[in-house]
């Protein structure tokens, strides 16, 4: 100890090791942390899902509009009368799910992302690039959501 100052001996080797947990703890961390629901077909639980999925009536769906399927993370639109579209609730910014489905528009809530029901296309940004399409079955006044 000189003038009050300790002074540590620290070798490389001990300084990388604190470095790699200190860099594997925040990892996990982040880890925790992801809501991004990229994949196969996802359910809020973050388990997938095998076979087709039951979304319920076509009557369930306005035209005009759509109806956004929080477990299976779609949003199923029906742009005219008789015509249905599926694509993912995902955003394409940063991986919110979208919130609402009006005026023609699928909107994110967390910075203002809208995109077309048609297509999927953006029609206002942030957005990076148009909602995935999502493969869906219309039968009998059923919307089945392909596996």
């Amino acid at each position: 100890m000189a003038d009050g100052f300790v002074t540590a001996d620290l070798s490389r080797r001990a300084v990388l090791a604190g470095l790699g947990v200190s860099a594997a703890a925040g990892a996990a961390a982040l880890t925790g942390c992801s809501t991004y629901r990229g994949g196969s077909t996802p359910t809020s639980t973050g388990q997938t899902t095998s076979g087709p999925v039951d979304l319920g009536s076509t009557g369930d769906i306005p035209v005009g509009g759509g109806k956004i399927f929080d477990t299976q993370l779609v949003v199923v639109t029906q742009p005219a009368a008789g015509q249905f579209k599926c694509f993912s609730a995902i955003c394409t910014h940063q991986g919110c799910t979208v919130g609402t489905v009006q005026g023609g528009t699928i909107n994110c809530p967390c910075h203002g992302s809208r995109y077309n029901i048609k297509d999927g296309s953006v029609v206002n940004g942030p957005a990076p690039k148009p909602l995935p399409a999502k493969q869906i079955t219309v039968s009998g006044g059923q919307i089945t959501l392909d596996a």
